[in-house]
């Protein structure tokens, strides 16, 4: 049944639990209640509150494609009191989720066009979702790449679907690790985001690029995609800091007359230049 109550969570069971790096999990959530099961739906790019019940909520992606029904999932870095909560949970336990909120990325005006992923570290669960539902969808779109580095090998999550796209014939993987990150059965690249974009240079043309990473990835990527003739309106980024509601009551997300949880988090490179410099 539609969940009518904006601050009711649905009530989730950790079906599956899944060590990605260190102090990074993936939750598999399943619906207790078959009926909002049933009625659930979400596109690519939107979040939901996570909620440990008498701790709090925590903001993350749903980082599941809307092409697989019955669950969604949720990767997260343990770093405060809800998200050390959320980490200290076991199979079988039950958790709450509200959403799905924010905007969604226009996958459906990418048809037939090439499809760039370029992701540093923690970044990404937030275009897992929109990379698996493009090789979901996969008749529809020309060539997808995808560049994803991170700061030592084993601070790469997913590697098991890493290995899958690896050896896909119809994905093109890069991944790097910062300089000194390598470990002695590295077969990948060694060098930060942009500068393994740089050696790896993508056609703009027909190409739409998502970019998501630490801010300072993104500030040394922009020049390189734009020297490689992308437009603003061509490049689209996700951004999840600060937070908290989710539906624009708070005010914690709030960036000049921008509210993150609304108006994004998916974002068109133009639109993220009208932003405030603070964020």
């Amino acid at each position: 049944m539609e969940n009518n109550n904006m601050y009711l969570p649905y009530l989730m069971k950790i079906d599956k639990i899944t060590c990605e790096a260190p102090s990074i999990k993936t939750f598999k959530l399943k619906f207790i209640n078959k009926e909002d099961e049933e009625s659930f739906n979400f596109k690519a790019g939107q979040f939901g509150e996570y909620s440990i019940f008498g701790e709090g909520e925590s903001t993350f992606c749903i980082a599941s494609s809307p092409t697989r029904k019955g669950y969604i999932e949720c990767t997260f870095r343990e770093v405060g009191k809800i998200t050390s909560a959320l980490a200290n949970c076991e199979e079988g336990n039950i958790i709450g989720f509200r959403g799905p909120y924010g905007n969604t990325f226009p996958i459906e005006q990418w048809t037939g066009k090439n499809l760039i992923f370029i992701a540093g570290g923690i970044a990404l669960p937030p275009l897992r979702c929109v990379i698996w539902n493009a090789l979901d969808l996969r008749d529809k779109f020309k060539d997808i790449t995808i560049l994803y580095g991170a700061k030592t090998a084993d601070d790469l999550v997913y590697k098991y679907e890493l290995e899958d796209w690896k050896n896909r014939n119809d994905v093109k993987l890069i991944t790097t690790v910062d300089p000194g990150g390598e470990t002695k059965d590295w077969t990948g690249e060694v060098g930060f985001v942009p500068h393994i974009l740089g050696k790896y240079p993508p056609h703009s043309n027909n190409t739409i690029a998502i970019v998501c990473g630490p801010p300072i990835m993104i500030k040394l990527t922009m020049p390189i995609l734009m020297k490689l003739g992308f437009t603003n309106e061509n490049i689209f980024t996700t951004l999840e800091n600060r937070m908290k509601c989710g539906i624009g009551k708070c005010g914690h997300c709030m960036v000049g007359n921008n509210y993150v949880c609304k108006d994004g988090p998916v974002y068109r490179y133009d639109e993220l230049l009208q932003l405030p410099l603070e964020y």
